[in-house]
């Protein structure tokens, strides 16, 4: 059984950081292309950034040179590095997972974690 949990979330002030991490349990090979989204209340959800199996990285253009994902294929632990967070950044972040085997595909989402940025 696949699971995906998040942690890292909290309220910051404008111009801080927070570090999300997302751990993946129950795949029986390597990590899969993983990403971050998000949705705040009355917005879609939105891909904030993307991370295949083989390390290429995409970004949101709104979080490009602030945010940085990142992947330890040891620990099954993928990061997201938010550094000069504004108040539009505010939402519920999720883990997402993109597996493919036997030729089915498989898609596992996190429980989501709060961001709050806010004076």
């Amino acid at each position: 059984q696949v699971q995906l949990v998040e942690s890292g979330g909290g309220l910051v002030q404008p111009g801080g950081s927070l570090r999300l991490s997302c751990a993946a349990s129950g795949f029986i090979s390597s990590l899969p292309d993983m990403g971050w989204y998000r949705q705040a209340p009355g917005k879609q959800r939105e891909l904030v950034a993307a991370i295949t199996s083989g390390g290429g990285t995409n970004y949101a253009d709104s979080v490009k040179g602030r945010f940085t994902i990142s992947r330890d294929n040891v620990k099954n632990v993928v990061h997201l590095e938010m550094n000069s967070l504004k108040p539009e950044d505010t939402a519920v972040y999720y883990c997402n997972a993109k597996a493919r085997r036997f030729g089915y595909a498989y898609e596992y989402w996190g429980q989501g974690t709060q961001v709050t940025v806010s004076s």
